[in-house]
């Protein structure tokens, strides 16, 4: 059922491919939007860089999210291929007003028995019972578009994509696995069991291992207090680096952090070719999701078209930002908490440092279990008069019925607000005044999903 499944994406995909390549053909600049997350940007470098690869053109622009009143500047462009990463299914109406051709390459939930009109192709996972929360990515479903076209070293950059969206929980499976197979076999990627401590050979090692949170480590990730009692216990120093250790401290290190998060000695991905900076998949989604998370998502889209030279440097430095912010948020959940209502928790923030992290301080959270797991939370970030919502949960709540996607599109419509995204993560924005009321609908929705399942 799942190869049916796979297959008839894929065939949905070639479809793609073949108006991309008639387009490019008649030598039209391409018209890319993108989100400005690591797997949008990740998603829009597949696509510019297949285009390349065909001595096309392209023109891109990069969003934090798709709104009708976004869409209808589009309207005046005489594009004849639009191309929308990472967005685009929730907008099909609108979408369909464009003057040219559209292709939709997403895996956000969308309306099944909505009908796209003759000039778009809608490329989505969920048209074919497949999930875009763990299946495949929007940087793996733009891959999925290009591939007829042979480019099978871009499938790196689709799983760096994969990355960004946390699909590798339990390892990458159905069209992810697809993708990563691709790689393998034509040697662009190389797959090896490690430790997965992060910067654990420019760092020391307390400070690697607290910037460490995918896997996360209880008691020692954004906790560098945590982190120093955790190898003072163990008998190794905490101010050396990594590849300091003799291979005996290396083993011992290994047993004891196995023993609290067995996931943080597993697969690593690479592609051995790359520069040292983004040879780690994982390392280079980090990359981009500093970029978008800091407005530079210009600086992540020429990294993965290959301005490496300039471009590398300002990314470190925002990554290096990101991650003492990730610290400090950490201190702060632990300190303050969320504040719970019956089916639902939030947390609320006003302060910049903050506002840029808060969808990964919620996730964070809730594996590090600082926040409730048996409770969706929402982060909530102002700005002016709107705010911006990030909702996430955990796996085990989704089986047993919650689906944030449809509980913040359906609550945020009934405020003028907008909203959608997976099962698992998802997002919203909503005037400033509703917060409250909007709260409270969300926590009624989700009360009713838990109910009906």
């Amino acid at each position: 059922m799942i190869q049916k499944q796979q297959h008839s994406l894929l065939n949905k995909a070639e479809e793609a491919c073949d108006l991309l390549r008639g387009h490019l053909k008649q030598d039209h600049v391409v018209r890319i939007i993108s989100h400005n997350d690591a797997d949008g940007i990740s998603a829009a470098g597949v696509m510019c860089n297949a285009i390349a690869n065909e001595d096309g053109k392209f023109h891109v622009t990069i969003i934090p999210r798709l709104k009708d009143e976004i869409i209808s500047k589009f309207f005046k462009e005489k594009y004849k291929l639009f191309i929308f990463c990472d967005m685009g299914s929730a907008n099909l109406k609108s979408i369909s007003r464009l003057k040219g051709d559209v292709i939709i390459a997403d895996h956000h939930q969308t309306n099944l028995d909505a009908r796209p009109a003759d000039n778009i192709v809608h490329v989505n996972p969920h048209l074919y019972g497949l999930d875009g929360t763990k299946d495949v990515s929007a940087s793996g479903v733009s891959y999925l578009t290009v591939r007829p076209m042979g480019y099978k070293n871009l499938s790196g950059l689709a799983i760096v994509g994969a990355f960004g969206d946390m699909q590798y929980k339990n390892g990458f499976t159905s069209v992810n696995q697809m993708i990563l197979n691709d790689g393998v076999e034509s040697n662009n990627i190389e797959v090896r069991d490690d430790l997965k401590i992060a910067y654990k050979s420019k760092e020391p090692l307390y400070k690697a291992l607290s910037y460490t949170i995918n896997p996360v480590i209880k008691n020692v990730s954004g906790d560098e207090e945590g982190s120093v009692n955790f190898l003072e216990k163990i008998g190794i120093s905490y101010g050396i680096k990594f590849d300091e250790l003799s291979n005996e401290e290396k083993d011992i290190l290994k047993n004891e952090l196995v023993k609290i998060n067995p996931e943080i000695f597993s697969s690593v991905y690479s592609v051995p070719s790359e520069i040292p900076e983004l040879r780690n998949l994982e390392d280079y989604s980090n990359i981009l999701d500093a970029c978008g998370k800091n407005k530079k998502q210009g600086i992540g889209l020429s990294i993965c078209i290959g301005d490496r030279k300039d471009s590398i440097k300002e990314a470190q430095d925002l990554v290096k930002t990101y991650r003492d912010d990730i610290v400090y948020g950490i201190e702060w959940i632990k300190k303050e908490g969320s504040v719970v209502q019956e089916y639902i928790q939030y947390i609320y923030a006003e302060e910049k440092r903050k506002k840029r992290i808060m969808g990964t301080l919620s996730s964070i959270g809730l594996d590090l279990e600082i926040l409730d797991p048996e409770k969706p939370v929402l982060a909530m970030s102002r700005m002016d008069n709107i705010i911006k919502v990030s909702g996430r949960t955990t796996t085990k709540m989704t089986e047993k019925g919650v689906n944030l996607g449809y509980a913040l599109e359906n609550a945020s419509k009934s405020f003028n607000g907008s909203g959608g995204g997976h099962n698992i993560a998802a997002g919203a924005v909503i005037p400033y005044r509703e917060m409250d009321n909007f709260l409270n609908l969300v926590d009624e929705i989700v009360r009713t999903q838990l109910k009906a399942n």
